[in-house]
């Protein structure tokens, strides 16, 4: 009895501190935090732990449907004794407020973009480099080898871990009023692009104004015109609705930006070294199902563009990729980044 005082004491002096630092959030997030965190503390003065993963998509999304494979491989690995409550829809808020909220140990997983990684993580932003994969191949022969896994490692230092990357296709172009057939058909219009600086600098070389924004802000932006259009893969221009409001897709792919799953240091450095291992077993199985769920969504996805009379356009690349160059050359004057290119580019 005295202990579960304790932990009660400790937890709603973890509430406190979390409500200080989050008092611009939502109030339905706090309670999410309140049911949380008494679960956590609850759950875990047995031998049953429960980890909160938090992350931003719907669940019809095929990386959400990833994250249902990791809880259930995870669950089935531990035999029970260790095992994932899904929060989506971003419930818990941002990803950026999700991974801060994994920095001070509110909850323990996510899955984020590796652009939002790449504010905490500076490895990350190597992710983000215009037409630096060839293709799909070779994108994944990095992430799955020693590269991909340094990249994940490199984000414990600021208590954020990966566990695996998630396949988020390539990112294109869609627009409300015109089609973009070259980068000059840019010119002028404003283009939603996520809190990433890359992401910024690469559609300004294009000749688009960059416009940062949240995504659950987008649907209502481009309905009311504040932005021209946006960039993102078929599953998220799908699912999103924003193909109801943009009915021109430009497939340039001009990244490739993997999903990340991560872990907080916080919670990880709470796990035995078997479980630890449970995490990563679960964690690739995860992500193979996940691939094959992203390439079945997205035949899905673009059958159902053309049935909404999407216009679709594949235009050469390399106009696209010409005019992005000097974003790379400013990247790789930091020597650790051009290293870093030069062996993905190797690979």
């Amino acid at each position: 009895m005295d202990l579960v005082k304790k932990n009660c004491k400790d937890l709603f002096q973890i509430l406190n501190s979390t409500f200080e630092q989050y008092n611009k959030m939502k109030k339905y997030t706090y309670l999410f935090l309140l049911i949380m965190l008494s679960s956590i503390s609850c759950k875990e003065l047995s031998d049953h732990k429960v980890a909160y993963l938090a992350h931003t998509l719907p669940v019809s999304h095929p990386v959400h449907q990833g994250m249902e494979v990791f809880a259930k491989e995870l669950s089935e690995i531990s035999d029970g004794k260790l095992t994932v409550k899904i929060f989506p829809d971003a419930q818990l808020g941002s990803e950026r407020e999700v991974l801060e909220l994994l920095q001070i140990g509110s909850i323990a997983m996510t899955k984020v973009s590796a652009a939002a990684m790449a504010n905490f993580a500076p490895a990350y932003k190597v992710m983000g480099v215009p037409y630096l994969f060839r293709d799909k191949e070779h994108l994944f022969r990095v992430l799955e080898g020693k590269t991909g896994e340094e990249i994940l490692a490199a984000g414990s230092e600021y208590l954020l871990r990966g566990l695996c990357f998630y396949d988020a296709g390539s990112r294109s172009f869609y627009t409300k009023n015109k089609p973009i057939k070259t980068p000059d058909d840019l010119d002028g219009l404003k283009i939603r692009v996520m809190n990433h600086q890359m992401s910024v600098d690469m559609v300004n070389k294009m000749g688009g104004s960059a416009t940062p924004m949240a995504y659950g802000e987008l649907y209502t932006a481009l309905q009311q015109g504040v932005v021209d259009g946006a960039e993102n893969n078929p599953p998220s221009f799908v699912t999103s609705g924003h193909y109801e409001v943009c009915k021109f897709y430009t497939l340039d792919e001009h990244s490739s930006i993997p999903d990340v799953l991560v872990i907080g240091t916080k919670y990880w450095d709470t796990l035995t070294v078997e479980e630890q291992k449970w995490m990563k077993a679960a964690a690739k199985v995860s992500s193979k199902a996940q691939k094959e769920f992203w390439k079945k969504n997205v035949e899905e996805c673009m059958l159902k563009l053309k049935e909404a009379n999407v216009e679709i356009f594949r235009p050469q690349k390399s106009a696209f990729a010409e005019k992005t160059k000097s974003v790379l050359e400013a990247f790789t004057k930091d020597p650790s980044m051009k290293k870093l290119v030069s062996e993905i580019q190797n690979q």
